[in-house]
């Protein structure tokens, strides 16, 4: 077994859809990025690359590629997996925590843990996801943005 583990965090901007987890939020602003801004995915692409010693997600999906401006970051996670599955691996659980003072999570979570087990090819209890806020405390409390912490646990394929 490896574990791995990852951080993301995106600024708020006007004129951006909030994604989550494959999910899109109702809110104000979205979140500042190449792609679609899903800190929630981007932290767990970099735990799961960690875990398959792949380094981070900027390696294989570099800001400063036109070819992935406003990518919907569940492909990226499908693409990922497939590397794992190449280095004979497979995801066995992941545990992510969002860190958001607004808007509030939790009636978006059972869709965020279902679309990543789809992505994983997991059943969608090996998935958790939790969110919190830090009592207006840091950037994420003021409001001006997301964070996103990710664990990952990778276990060898039995092939």
């Amino acid at each position: 077994m490896r574990i791995g583990q990852g951080y993301d965090a995106h600024r708020f901007t006007p004129g951006r859809k909030l994604v989550l987890g494959g999910v899109q939020i109702e809110h104000e602003l979205g979140l500042a990025a190449h792609s679609d801004g899903d800190v929630l995915i981007h932290a767990l692409c970099d735990a799961l690359l960690g875990a398959a010693g792949l380094g981070d997600i900027g390696r294989h999906f570099p800001d400063s590629s036109e070819a992935f401006r406003g990518i919907d970051s569940r492909i990226l996670l499908r693409q990922v997996t497939e590397k794992i599955h190449g280095r004979n691996m497979r995801p066995g659980n992941v545990d992510i925590t969002m860190v958001a003072q607004a808007p509030r999570m939790s009636p978006h979570i059972e869709s965020m843990c279902s679309n990543i087990a789809a992505d994983l090819g997991l059943p969608v209890d090996r998935i958790n996801i939790k969110a919190t806020t830090t009592e207006g405390m840091g950037f994420a409390g003021r409001g001006e943005g997301i964070a996103a912490y990710a664990v990952a646990l990778l276990e060898e394929s039995r092939t």
